[in-house]
């Protein structure tokens, strides 16, 4: 059963996920601060005596010594200032952009470094007083503290660098920009999560699996998944998908059954452990595999920004330029061609309405009257209105004569409402406008 998800992808899309955890880069650094002690013992018997007795201990005392008293201090200073950015930038952009900010690479990265280089201070301290490094002979030591010290400073100058920028509103906007960028562009590059595309019913028949916990459904491996289900001989019908929220017992896949069993090692309980396994289900959603919520934060942004609190209507405008840019890599995912797909399962395609919601839905009803924010809007619409994907050029349309409807019936002010109908598209303004002279003939 446990092979059956050990395949070479799933091992690998588990280690991307846990290689974004700080409390990971911390023990990795950890581990090898104490791997660089142990080497620099190891070598030091193999200097030659006329060359290891150039340097003594107490050299490379003063160096540790340095090392491990400011470390603590700059570790304590970096904690506060990530703990400082986490709250404003949840307090003045959103929550959900939280959970984004605490995976930051360089932030996770230098944090590493300064609590490995404490870590390399302290054993190679105690090494010391234990009489490991003779006070005549500690060149490699000394060495190897000298790199460690190069690797500080070159983190430490990083780190300033990075807290120029670390929690602003354009940092964070292309923070968030980026990796919903990158999770979408990952999506289409795999469609469907390299399975089938689920548009037709599900067969008749297919027995369901209910969720055994309620909350968001944050990951899918779809190669073990797949594995699965081809060793137990059914196909797997994803029913609910990335992002979306189960309550515990509600349908989480539908299985089919194709062909028999590999063999009696698997059961039906394999087969509802491997999917609950290859299904990862949690409290909060996460960017992982879901586009869609990266298009939503993106937009509580703009919201937020909006609000009579913030009233920063230049913030929402740029977030709908961003939005923007994202949208113009969308492809229909079913109409695209892959070399390989995971025959056994299936997955529903993304859907180019439910992207437009996600993005523009919040902010459109948030900024209904301000009339700089819906030319922007529309704007971006017509230009996804030109989109070559004949679904997202649908969506955009419906979108953007919902949004100037809604737009129009909040803004009293006869020249914006002229304004605005000519930020629109003419298909758009022609067709809003036939509807509201409807309106008022009825």
């Amino acid at each position: 059963m446990i092979k059956d998800l050990l395949n070479p992808s799933t091992l690998i899309r588990k280690a991307r996920y846990y290689s974004r955890q700080l409390s990971v880069r911390v023990a990795i650094m950890g581990l090898l601060a104490i791997g660089a002690v142990a080497l620099s013992s190891l070598i030091e018997s193999w200097i030659p005596e006329k060359l290891g007795t150039t340097l003594t201990g107490a050299a490379a005392d003063r160096l540790l010594s340095i090392i491990a008293n400011a470390m603590l201090a700059v570790t304590t200073f970096s904690l506060s200032v990530m703990v400082s950015v986490y709250r404003s930038s949840s307090t003045q952009w959103t929550p959900r952009v939280h959970r984004l900010i605490i995976q930051d690479l360089t932030t996770q990265n230098t944090l590493a470094v300064f609590i490995g280089a404490y870590v390399y201070a302290l054993i190679a301290i105690i090494m010391r007083e234990l009489g490991v490094f003779d006070d005549k002979r500690a060149f490699v030591l000394f060495i190897t503290t000298v790199l460690v010290l190069v690797l500080i400073v070159f983190y430490l100058i990083r780190w300033v660098l990075h807290l120029q920028s670390f929690g602003s509103l354009i940092d964070t906007s292309r923070q968030v920009e980026r990796e919903t960028c990158r999770t979408f562009r990952d999506r289409l590059a795999n469609p469907c999560l390299g399975a089938n595309p689920l548009v037709d019913a599900v067969p008749e028949g297919a027995e369901v699996i209910r969720a055994n916990e309620s909350g968001y459904i944050q990951h899918i491996y779809p190669e073990g998944l797949d594995s699965v289900a081809k060793n137990h001989g059914v196909h797997i019908y994803l029913v609910r998908n990335i992002g979306g929220f189960v309550f515990v017992n509600e349908p989480l896949v539908q299985v089919h059954r194709v062909g028999e069993p590999i063999d009696d090692d698997h059961t039906d309980e394999t087969l509802h452990d491997g999917i609950q396994r290859s299904i990862i289900v949690g409290d909060v959603r996460t960017f992982d595999q879901d586009p869609r919520f990266g298009l939503i934060v993106m937009g509580e942004v703009a919201s937020k920004a909006l609000s009579p609190g913030v009233n920063d209507p230049g913030t929402a405008i740029d977030v709908i330029h961003r939005i923007g840019r994202i949208l113009t890599d969308y492809d229909d995912e079913v109409a695209r061609d892959r070399d390989e797909i995971l025959e056994n399962i299936f997955v529903r395609p993304l859907d180019p309405e439910d992207l437009i919601q996600d993005a523009f839905g919040a902010l459109a009803r948030d900024g209904k009257t301000v009339v700089e924010v819906q030319q922007c809007l529309q704007s971006t619409l017509g230009g996804l209105m030109r989109h070559p994907d004949d679904g997202l050029c649908k969506a955009a349309r419906g979108a953007a004569e919902r949004h100037l409807l809604r737009a129009l019936s909040g803004i009293d002010f006869a020249p914006d409402r002229d304004q605005l109908l000519k930020s629109a598209a003419k298909e758009v303004r022609d067709s809003v406008t036939a509807k509201l002279d409807a309106g008022q003939a009825t």
